[in-house]
This record gives structure tokens, sequence and C-alpha cells, in this order.
């Protein structure tokens, strides 16, 4: 078992540190939010009064941060992360972040004989809570070997998608697909409802048919088909229409700089960007099924 560093622990952050504890490691963290601290302190971690004071001494550091400036603000400059880690200690960013963000932490990292591995998740808030999360891991074959075991306590898939940095690009191809399936197949749905089909009926047959994906086996948008996710509970809880905004920022950013096409990424980025600015950023992903009902709605 392993002493262990987890700084973030937001709502995926909090149930990924927590599987650490159940797995029987020693568990220091923080994050500024001081009842996300206590909370998982009652569970048995440890609460530290910063960052670094959760670092230091630790085998191995996990941070879970919302984007690429709070990375290179907490591992970089002369009061960061890696003037502050022993040697030896393994730096895990579990953030999803952009590709250059990574890259030049790990740069910095190696050159003081640092491994970091950048591993986004895949998986929402049920796949952390449960530990059966995806790890997209891009780094050295010795960062990866070794964040291997550690990732195992939360999550069941764990795949090295290349070097630093592979693991964001890997998590943000992964992301723009996910809202292009998350909105065609709200679309789909609505399409049915409105020519009188029984959501849960269309459902079953789509999944089980050509259109088949992801969203309608784990994750349905129309409520009340699937019990237990967000489309169920007012769209709340899961993965926020904001964040995902700010991945396909991500992976339109991406797409520009390698000359990529992406025409339906940025179809999908306008639709969820419109949806975010109807008031429901900080609602399930999922949400966007009301995008189409409310078109569909006023057509009729």
């Amino acid at each position: 078992m392993a002493t262990i560093a987890f700084i973030g622990l937001g709502n995926m952050g909090g149930p990924m540190a927590l599987n650490l504890v159940r797995a029987g490691h020693t568990v220091r963290v923080f994050d500024l939010n001081h009842d996300a601290v206590h909370a998982i302190a009652e569970q048995g971690a440890i609460p530290c009064p910063s960052s670094c004071g959760a670092a230091a001494g630790a085998e191995v550091v996990i941070t879970m941060l919302p984007a690429g400036k709070h990375v290179r603000g907490l591992y970089l400059g002369e009061s960061g992360l890696l003037e502050t880690v022993a040697q030896g200690t393994l730096l895990i960013d579990s953030s999803t972040i952009d590709a250059e963000s990574a890259r030049v932490v790990a740069e910095a990292a190696r050159k003081k004989g640092l491994e970091f591995v950048d591993a986004p998740v895949s998986g929402g808030t049920a796949g952390a809570a449960a530990g059966t999360l995806t790890f997209i891991c891009g780094g050295s074959d010795d960062g990866f070997a070794q964040a291997q075991p550690i990732l195992a306590s939360m999550g069941v898939n764990i795949f090295h998608a290349g070097a630093a940095g592979a693991g964001q690009v890997a998590k943000i191809c992964n992301n723009m697909l996910l809202a292009v399936l998350m909105a065609g197949t709200s679309e789909a749905l609505q399409l049915g409802i409105q020519n009188g089909l029984d959501p849960k009926v269309l459902s079953q047959i789509i999944k089980v048919s050509s259109g088949g994906n992801w969203t309608l086996e784990k994750y349905n948008p129309c409520p009340g088909v699937m019990d237990s996710v967000p489309s169920s509970n007012g769209y709340q809880g899961g993965f926020m229409v904001d964040l995902m905004c700010k991945d396909l920022g991500l992976a339109a950013h991406t797409a520009t700089d390698s000359g990529s096409a992406t025409p339906m990424g940025s179809l999908a980025t306008s639709l969820f960007r419109l949806h975010a600015a109807k008031g429901n950023g900080r609602r399930d992903f999922s949400s966007i099924f009301e995008q189409f009902e409310q078109q569909n709605n006023k057509q009729g």
C-alpha cells in the first residue's frame, strides 16, 4: 500500500479518493472546499491544510482539477508541487485539460527526474463511485507501469495511449464523440416521440439495432426510460453541460492546431453552447434532450 496525496475532491475526485482509502492506501487530501475535505476525512482520509502539505512525503500525487491553467499553476513555479515532492514521487494528473499543458508539466517533471502521467478518466460520477472508471494515460512506459496498480483501485480499464499528452488527446476525441452521440440520440428519440412512439420501446429497438450506442445502453437522455440516470432525476448530478462545453472547446482547439476537419464536433459544440446559454450549464449534459423537445414543440 502507498501513501497518496489526492488534490481536488469534486464530483469525480471525491469518490476516486474514497476508493483509494477503501483499497487500504494512506490518502492525504486537500481541496479548497473544506466541506469536501471533511466528508472524505470522515471516511478515513487524512485532511491537509494545503496542496503542498498533502504532497510532502507522499509516494504518489494525484490531481483532479478544472482546467490546464490550474494544473500548470499547481505543479509549476517556485512554490509548485515540483519543488515540494521528494525524488521518486509518481505524479498523476486525472484532470481533462489541453494536451499542451500536460506536455509542459511532464517536461518540467522530467527535468527534475520525476515521472508525470496524464490520466484523464471516462465513466462519469457513477463510475467514479463504483471504481469502474476508464483511465486514458499519456507518459513514459515506466511512468505508466508505476501508475497502473494505483489506478486499478479506481478503475477497471487502464490504457496507455502514448507519450505525454496522448491521454488528453484520446480523452478529447472520446468526449467529442460522446457529445455527438448524445445530441443525435436525443434528436432521434424526440423524432419518435413527436410521431407517437413510446420512448422506452423506441430505445429498446435502437439499442439492439444499427443505431445502438452507449447513451442508450447506460445514460438514456429521455426522462423515465432508465432508472438511476440524471434524466430521471431532473438532470441533476452526472456531467455538467459547462464541462462538456469545456471539453468540446479543447477538441476544437486541438482540431485547429492539427488542421483536422470536425464538422460534427463543431455542430455539437454549437448545440451545447446554446443549451448552456439558456441557463442549463450546471445541469447534466443529457439535458440537451430538452433542446430538441423545445424546438419540436415550437414547430408543432
